[in-house]
C-alpha cells in the first residue's frame, strides 16, 4: 500500500519518499512508499509533475491506482540510477493541481445544490481537461432549474464556507446523513465536509474554502440515457472560457456592427435575409436553365428523330448542369443531353427524356472509367466526376457515338 499524502493536505505540491519498485519495460514506471501524486479516480483525473533525485529529474505523465492498492507514477524516460530504496522528490505541478481542486470541489457544491433545491442526485462525475460534467437522475430539467442550482452554488462560494477532510468508520459514515454512501468495499471512509452544505465520501483533492473555488459557471445540458447531462467549469477555467467567449462575441459583433447582446438578433437576420437570397437565386437559375434549354432546343436540328445537345462549359457546377439537363429533357420526348464542364470540378451529365432507348447510368460509367472518374445513375439520369479536364470533349464525342442510330 502506498501511503497517500494529498488525503491530509491537497496543498501540499512537495514531498519526499522512498522508492520501492521500479517497474522496466515499453511504460517506465516508480511505485513510492508515499506520495502527494492524485491518480486517476472518482471522476478526476491524475496530477502530472516531476520525481527528481541529485542525478536525474524525470516528469511524471500519468498516475494510476494498482489493483493492489499501490499508486503508479508512469514516466516519460526510464530513470538511469534508481532503485528499492533510493530517496526521491516529488513536485506536483501545482497549477494543474489547483484547478482540479477547483473543479472538483465545485462540483460538490453544485451536485449538492441540486439535492438541496430539486431532491435531483448526482450518479456520476467525469473531469475533462477542458470541461467537467455530471449525470443527474431525473427524467426532466428545466432551464429554470439549472440557472437556480448554478446561483445557489455561487452563493456557497461566495460564502466561503469551510472545507474539512475528516475520517469516520462506516458505519459512523451511516449515521452521519451523507449525500451519496459509496459501496461497502472500505471499513474506513474520508469525508469531505462542506460546513452546513454538503458531505460526502469523496478520496479526491479539494480547496481548504469554498471561495477558492472561484465560481462555477454552467455551460450546457444534454439528455442522456441516464438522465440529464450537466457541463459546467469552475475556478480559472470558467474566468478563461468567460474571456474565450466575450473576445468570440465581440468579434461577431464588430462584424454586424452591432452590440454584444444583439448579435443572435442580427445573426437571425442575416439568415433570414440569405435564404431570401439563396430561394431567388434558385428561382434565377430555374428561370435561365428554363430559357437556355428553349435556345438550345431551338438551335439544334432532329436526327434520326430525335435532338442530340451536346455542350461542354467552362464555369459549371453539377446542380447546375443537371437542372439544365431536366430542363431539356422534359421539354420534348425526344431529347438527348451529354453535357460536361472544365470548371470548377470537371464532371459530367448524361440525361435522356422519358421512353428513349438507351441507358445513360451505362454509358456514363462506361465514359468515367476512360477518364478515371466515378459515377453513375438511372436509366434517363446520370452524373459523375472526374480528376481533371483532360479529354472530356472527346469522351462525350464518343459517348455521343455510341448511342443508339
Amino acid at each position: 500500500m502506498t501511503t497517500r499524502l494529498y488525503y491530509h493536505d491537497s496543498f501540499l505540491y512537495d514531498f519526499e519518499a522512498d522508492v520501492r519498485e521500479v517497474q522496466e519495460g515499453p511504460k517506465p514506471a516508480l511505485f513510492l512508499d508515499r506520495t502527494a501524486f492524485y491518480p486517476t479516480s472518482g471522476g478526476q483525473v491524475f496530477d502530472t509533475g516531476v520525481i527528481s533525485t541529485e542525478n536525474e529529474k524525470l516528469k511524471v505523465t500519468e498516475v494510476v491506482d494498482s489493483e493492489d492498492g499501490r499508486v503508479v507514477h508512469y514516466l516519460e524516460a526510464p530513470p538511469k540510477s534508481l532503485q528499492p530504496g533510493s530517496k526521491i522528490r516529488g513536485q506536483i505541478d501545482a497549477t494543474r493541481r489547483r484547478d482540479h481542486m477547483q473543479q472538483h470541489t465545485g462540483q460538490h457544491v453544485l451536485s449538492a445544490a441540486f439535492v438541496r433545491l430539486f431532491n435531483i442526485p448526482t450518479v456520476s462525475f467525469h473531469m475533462a481537461d477542458d470541461y467537467c460534467s455530471i449525470d443527474l437522475d431525473t427524467p426532466t430539467l428545466t432551464q429554470d432549474q439549472i440557472e437556480a442550482a448554478e446561483r445557489l452554488a455561487n452563493e456557497i462560494i461566495l460564502e466561503n464556507r469551510t472545507v474539512d477532510i475528516r475520517f469516520v468508520t462506516r458505519e459512523e459514515a451511516g449515521k452521519l446523513g451523507l449525500r451519496k454512501l459509496p459501496p461497502a468495499d472500505r471499513d474506513e471512509l474520508r469525508l469531505i465536509d462542506i460546513h452546513d452544505f454538503d458531505l460526502s465520501a469523496c478520496g479526491g483533492t479539494h480547496v481548504n474554502q469554498t471561495g477558492q473555488i472561484g465560481c462555477v459557471l454552467l455551460r450546457k445540458t444534454e439528455k442522456v440515457r441516464q438522465g440529464w447531462r450537466v457541463e459546467f467549469i469552475a475556478g480559472q477555467r470558467a474566468v478563461a472560457t468567460a474571456r474565450r467567449d466575450f473576445t468570440t462575441l465581440s468579434d461577431a459583433a464588430a462584424l454586424f456592427s452591432t452590440r454584444i447582446y444583439d448579435v443572435p438578433q442580427q445573426a437571425r437576420k442575416s439568415l433570414d435575409e440569405i435564404r431570401s437570397l439563396r430561394k431567388q437565386s434558385e428561382q434565377a437559375q430555374e428561370e435561365l436553365a428554363e430559357a437556355q434549354a428553349a435556345a438550345l432546343l431551338a438551335e439544334t436540328p432532329e436526327t434520326s428523330g430525335r435532338k442530340l445537345v451536346i455542350r461542354t462549359f467552362t464555369d459549371r457546377d453539377m446542380n447546375s448542369m443537371k437542372l439544365l439537363a431536366q430542363r431539356l429533357t422534359r421539354k420534348a420526348p425526344n431529347v438527348i443531353a451529354l453535357l460536361a464542364t472544365t470548371s470548377p470540378q470537371p464532371s459530367l451529365v448524361f440525361a435522356q427524356s422519358a421512353g428513349q432507348p438507351d441507358d445513360m447510368g451505362a454509358l456514363i460509367k462506361q465514359t468515367l472509367s476512360k477518364l478515371g472518374g466515378r459515377g453513375g445513375g438511372s436509366k434517363d439520369l446520370a452524373q459523375g466526376g472526374v480528376p481533371n479536364a483532360a479529354g472530356i470533349e472527346s469522351a462525350i464525342q464518343d459517348a455521343a457515338a455510341s448511342l443508339h442510330a
